[in-house]
């Protein structure tokens, strides 16, 4: 474990941001307010459950696919928690399935902000846009991307709510007509089972 240093929380600059090219405009601001979850809690990288967070507040279909309203609260009610709870461990960690030598800086915006998962995620929801001919990322994008890999945080925080990732992973297919498996493909890269656990320690 590598040793946590003073850091200090920066607000996010104005102009471009690297990660909203290729995104709808109702997930640039899930994107935003993901970045806004970070720089507020100090936490040095917006990683995957941040946005999972910050998507299920602000798009009802996610929520939708997520479940009823008692599923819906106690996985936001688990959310919550992080700053002062379970997710103080990740504070000295980053987020992905190898090893990374390089504590991330503050979440102030920048490419290199995003955890290695998150920065995936992203790509990834970019990616299934485009095999269904949108014109930009949409909610359920990211909830396909987000699910897509066993070994991020944000699958750990939905299964740690009771929210099973494969059963929601076919939702989400099903709900947009995805090939069956198609959104599970990350099973077979680096994130997949077998292929080390995040570093959440």
């Amino acid at each position: 474990m590598q040793s946590r240093t003073a850091c200090p929380t920066a607000s996010a600059p104005e102009g471009p941001r690297p990660h909203a090219a290729g995104l709808g405009a109702e997930l640039a601001a899930v994107v935003a307010g993901a970045r806004r979850r970070a720089v507020r809690d100090g936490d040095r990288h917006v990683d995957t459950a941040h946005l999972l967070h910050s998507l299920l507040e602000q798009d009802p279909e996610v929520r939708s696919a997520v479940g009823g309203p008692h599923r819906l609260a106690r996985l936001l009610g688990y959310l919550v928690q992080r700053s002062i709870g379970y997710g103080l461990r990740w504070q000295d960690s980053v987020e992905d399935s190898g090893a990374i030598a390089a504590v991330p800086r503050p979440a102030t915006g920048d490419a290199g902000d995003w955890s290695p998962a998150a920065a995936a995620a992203l790509h990834r929801a970019r990616e299934r846009a485009r095999r269904r001919g949108g014109r930009g990322a949409e909610g359920p994008d990211l909830l396909a991307a987000l699910v897509a890999d066993p070994g991020s945080r944000a699958v750990e925080v939905l299964e740690r709510a009771g929210v099973d990732a494969r059963e929601l992973s076919a939702r989400v297919a099903a709900g947009s007509g995805d090939v069956p498996g198609e959104a599970t493909r990350w099973e077979a890269g680096p994130h997949a089972p077998g292929a080390g656990p995040a570093s959440t320690s």
